[in-house]
């Protein structure tokens, strides 16, 4: 059996960390909207997270925040002239394009890539997709940049294959990791890929949600599993509850978290629950491990208390001792309901045994927990050695990244700042020291 280990690979947040409401569907995006931001805090509480999974002798990734605001973009819209007049421009004449080109949201890693493991690929190496994120303008924006971000970290073509985004049309749809999770045995294995779809872009007859769109597609699923060269047998799909997605679980990493050989999820997670289970059941086959579906009842945990405390939008981590703990954001133990059936979850009969509560709130204002702050990426020994190094969390690194964002980041930010020409070239002078610290080359525009 070939030896591996699931890493965590989050997103560090950027400077123009704000809440401008941009992502509808979200309600905690849309609640918080005008809000001042802290992208200082933010930045020091994700890199506290990342710290405190390294410490748990997990291994722990850093990816770079992206260049905002996006300049290249407004320039490919129409606006002319220097940097600066650019800025005042599009604040005068389009302050919603200026907030989704200046949006910090590529910090939810989770919506990065879909990431395939070589025990599961047809070649043996790790297939990397850039999520396309059509759904949103502010997020259609970053793959090209994620792309070339993942290169540089994963850059080792003997190891590992990057894809290019799907089409950029609804019809293609990708949403990356957050609708997508490996079940497996041990890392090293053959596993089960997992793809959760909110509908089916060429049936007309397909369930919808009719409040709120659903993001990704089973075609784009399917798409991801043919260029990673996936086994059929070990593929299920599924499709999201549309009443759900109407709910505001945009994503199913909103409402159901698995690793190893557990899934948990709400009862009204899924269109077709039992379905689900047979699939799943039926790819895990007779192993010597058991398979654990861990139903959350709503009898218990209603979806609105999903969705307000990000119960499921956390982090499944297995313990050294092969059992596994829940990192979870504060809001989790303030919802009673939620805590009280947490409590209980921990006396039963699954390898989850233990819950580590975490304070996101700067991510969580704008509809983003731990499980959207992290890629996952399974990774044998050698693999492991062939990632960037720089990019691994570290005692020093962790010291280094926060002197990084005391020096370069603002302690509040206002929608109205996005428009200050010394916020950008701020921006950018952080961004040109981060990737010397992690030794990425030039990845961004403003560097070439």
């Amino acid at each position: 059996m070939t030896q591996a280990i699931e890493a965590n690979f989050d997103g560090l947040v950027g400077p123009t960390h704000n809440y401008s409401g941009l992502s509808f569907g979200n309600v905690a995006s849309l609640n918080n909207v005008a809000r001042p931001s802290n992208p200082k805090a933010a930045a020091k509480q994700g890199l506290t997270k990342m710290k405190a999974l390294a410490d748990m002798g997990l291994v722990q990734g850093v990816l770079p925040p992206h260049e905002r605001p996006h300049i290249p973009t407004l320039r490919s819209l129409g606006f002319l002239g220097s940097d600066a007049q650019i800025l005042a421009d599009a604040a005068k004449q389009a302050p919603k394009l200026l907030a989704a080109v200046s949006s910090a949201s590529c910090m939810w890693t989770a919506n990065a890539a879909t990431v395939s493991p070589s025990g599961d690929t047809k070649d043996g190496r790790v297939h990397f997709t850039p999520a396309n994120l059509v759904n949103k303008f502010h997020r259609s924006i970053e793959h090209t940049t994620t792309s070339a971000i993942l290169k540089a970290t994963f850059n080792d073509s003997k190891h590992f294959a990057h894809h290019p985004a799907l089409p950029s049309v609804d019809h293609f749809g990708d949403e990356g990791a957050a609708n997508h999770t490996r079940f497996c045995r041990d890392y090293g294995e053959q596993g089960i890929e997992f793809f959760v779809y909110g509908t089916s872009a060429f049936n007309a007859a397909a369930p919808r949600p009719q409040k709120f769109p659903a993001r990704h597609t089973l075609e784009a699923s399917q798409a991801v599993a043919r260029n990673h060269g996936l086994n059929p047998d070990k593929v299920v799909y599924a499709q999201q509850n549309p009443d759900a997605i109407d709910a505001g679980v945009f994503h199913n990493d909103v409402i159901a978290v698995g690793n190893g050989n557990v899934h948990f999820y709400h009862q009204d997670a899924f269109l077709d629950t039992l379905r689900m289970r047979e699939d799943l059941l039926r790819a895990w086959g007779e192993q010597d491990k058991p398979f654990y579906l861990v139903e959350v009842p709503r009898d218990a945990v209603a979806i609105s208390d999903c969705v307000q405390s990000y119960l499921f939008n956390s982090q499944l981590v297995q313990r050294a001792d092969g059992n596994m703990t829940l990192v979870v954001p504060a809001e989790v133990k303030e919802n009673s309901n939620v805590w009280n059936y947490l409590s209980h979850l921990l006396q039963g009969d699954t390898p989850i045994k233990d819950v580590k509560v975490f304070d996101l709130k700067q991510s969580m204002s704008n509809g983003g927990g731990p499980a959207c702050l992290r890629l996952r990426v399974a990774l044998t020994q050698e693999e492991l050695a062939a990632v960037n190094p720089s990019s691994l969390m570290s005692d020093t690194l962790f010291k280094t990244l926060n002197q990084w964002v005391d020096k370069h980041y603002r302690d509040e930010l206002h929608e109205a700042d996005l428009a200050d020409p010394q916020l950008l070239m701020e921006s950018r002078r952080a961004l040109d020291e981060l990737t010397q610290i992690l030794q990425l080359g030039s990845i961004y525009d403003f560097q070439k």
